[in-house]
């Protein structure tokens, strides 16, 4: 990772609010450590916006002992929620995720997290394992025909 990787992390998180990134992180502030072990462990991308501005970060790597599952971690800044751009991104570690022959997507993430919820209700079958205030969403991607991934809702005319 480079320092404008870093520094346009830098600038993604300083766009969010404490909120998204409790929801996230579990805390304000990451640390350059988090980030490194993370990008050990997974292959991290960071969507820009037409400005070239960060708008998202979505990180998917396996989950150890576990194959064929993947993890998925996935952030957008505040002010671009509810644009699609979290279900885009998502869907596409679901593709990335079938074509290497994973059949599970697996996500930890607050219970109170709503949206994320709905979103990875969207993507396929779930399985919700409730942990205190966390739960861990299972998506099973092989349970999905091959080569098809649901669409997004369609707005009445």
């Amino acid at each position: 990772m480079t320092a404008a990787d870093w520094d346009l992390i830098a600038a993604f998180h300083e766009q969010c609010s404490v909120e998204n990134l409790l929801r996230r992180w579990g805390r304000t502030r990451l640390m350059p450590r988090d980030l490194t072990r993370l990008l050990v462990q997974s292959q991290c991308r960071i969507g820009l916006d037409a400005d070239e501005r960060p708008l998202a970060l979505v990180c998917a790597g396996p989950v150890s002992r576990e194959p064929g599952v993947i993890d998925l971690g996935l952030q957008v800044v505040d002010d671009r929620h509810r644009q699609g751009i979290g279900t885009a991104l998502a869907r596409q570690v679901v593709r990335l995720a079938r074509t290497r022959g994973s059949h599970t997507l697996s996500v930890f993430t607050q219970a109170s997290n709503t949206p994320m919820l709905r979103l990875l209700d969207r993507l396929g079958p779930t399985r919700h394992t409730r942990d205190g205030p966390h739960v861990e969403v299972r998506v099973a991607l092989d349970a999905l025909a091959p080569g098809t991934l649901p669409c997004p809702e369609t707005p009445p005319p």
